[in-house]
């Protein structure tokens, strides 16, 4: 089968930030989503939005080289790919005391299986010449937490990932970008909402509210709908100003 609308991968698309990009993209796109636990929540996307759904677990490169080569025999095209699959250290350690097994958990799935998933579908974007290219990243690439550094650290180093696919892809017609969301009203900060709830109230965003992952898809609408094509390496702070700075 083959496509005539534009086709994107949107990886850990089953719930929270990457749920509301693929309900967002599917007006337009045919939408592959990925998933690696609740095969529930992901067939619940497909009943809401026609989207295609495979179980990906995006730090196993068979998974990745299987998520591709479906995507190309499905449809035989991809215009934009949204890496945005994710997780926090499974427990919050202060980095005195964190452990080795955390580290690479977090770094195989944050930062190794994007770089490379990203490689490969590069490589098949520049045989037609264009293509888009997201990375969500965090106000953790830059904002230090010591209790959760493994997460830190991922996120700072998939956003110069994205800054080194922005450079080498541009020549080739591909556009990518980093998008970093702020604090978002998802599953990962469920145990903490409360906190954060009281700190915003306090005046640590500017724009006093939690964001939603419906902030987030818009950002990745605009990439989409090629608003943002002369822009490639740009960053997107998706935080409610929280990235400003002020005396």
């Amino acid at each position: 089968m083959r496509s005539d609308r534009p086709v994107a991968i949107v990886t850990g698309a089953s719930r929270g930030i990457g749920r509301a990009i693929a309900e967002e993209l599917a007006r337009t796109h045919a939408v592959v989503g990925t998933y690696k636990g609740s095969r529930e929540a992901a067939e619940s996307l497909r009943a809401q939005t026609g989207a295609e759904i495979l179980r990906c677990d995006v730090s196993v490169a068979e998974d990745r080289a299987a998520l591709v080569n479906f995507v190309r025999q499905r449809f035989g095209r991809l215009d934009l790919l949204v890496n945005n699959a994710g997780i926090a250290p499974r427990e919050r350690r202060d980095i005195l005391e964190a452990s080795e097994e955390i580290f690479d958990e977090v770094l195989a799935t944050n930062l190794k299986g994007p770089y490379f998933l990203t490689q490969q579908a590069a490589r098949w974007m520049a045989e037609r010449g264009e293509g888009r290219i997201v990375f969500v990243t965090s106000l953790s690439a830059y904002a230090a937490s010591t209790n959760r550094g493994e997460y830190c650290i991922s996120k700072a180093g998939l956003s110069m990932a994205a800054a080194l696919f922005a450079q080498r892809l541009a020549p080739l017609g591909i556009k990518v970008f980093e998008i970093r969301p702020g604090i978002i009203r998802t599953d990962m900060i469920a145990p903490v909402v409360k906190q954060y709830e009281e700190r915003i109230a306090g005046g640590l965003l500017p724009q006093r509210r939690m964001g939603e992952p419906a902030d987030v898809a818009r950002a990745v609408r605009a990439i989409a709908d090629g608003l943002l094509d002369y822009s490639t390496g740009q960053v997107l702070n998706v935080d409610g100003g929280f990235h400003l700075r002020a005396l």
